[in-house]
């Protein structure tokens, strides 16, 4: 009795380790230019591919905005709740192969995502090739 106990709670210890180490999860969005959260992401995965929705934007005033600049089915959608990281696959240490929305602009980019530990995950959005373009890093929300 005592060691099923004793290997249960090692089970556990030993999820909530591999959870911490992987892009699934709740993460702060960061302004670049300000340092301030902005939003909190969830990444999530679906028939194997991860994906990413605003689930809370910090600044009240900026909770009901809409994307004005976005194109397709997403133009003047509110912003709180938009899919922003769409269909990245596992690629080695990072995903890749999917899109990212910047609902600021409505430009849509190539992206790959990488955890560079277990609080940082690492954005590359990019146009045609990784060299053009932007680099954010998005801190795991508690």
């Amino acid at each position: 009795m005592r060691k099923n106990f004793v290997i249960g709670i090692l089970c556990f210890i030993c999820s909530l380790s591999i959870q911490a180490q992987s892009i699934f999860g709740k993460w702060k969005s960061v302004d670049s230019k300000t340092g301030k959260t902005e939003a909190i992401i969830s990444v999530y995965e679906e028939n194997g591919k991860a994906y990413a929705k605003i689930i809370d934007i910090l600044n009240p005033e900026d909770k009901k905005k809409i994307c004005v600049y976005c194109k397709g089915d997403k133009k003047n959608k509110p912003i709180l709740g938009m899919i922003i990281l769409d269909g990245l696959k596992e690629n080695g240490d990072e995903w890749s192969g999917g899109k990212i929305l910047d609902p600021k602009n409505g430009n849509v980019y190539k992206c790959y995502i990488k955890l560079t530990n277990k609080t940082t995950l690492k954005l590359r959005g990019y146009i045609g090739i990784s060299l053009f373009g932007r680099t954010e890093y998005w801190k795991r929300a508690e």
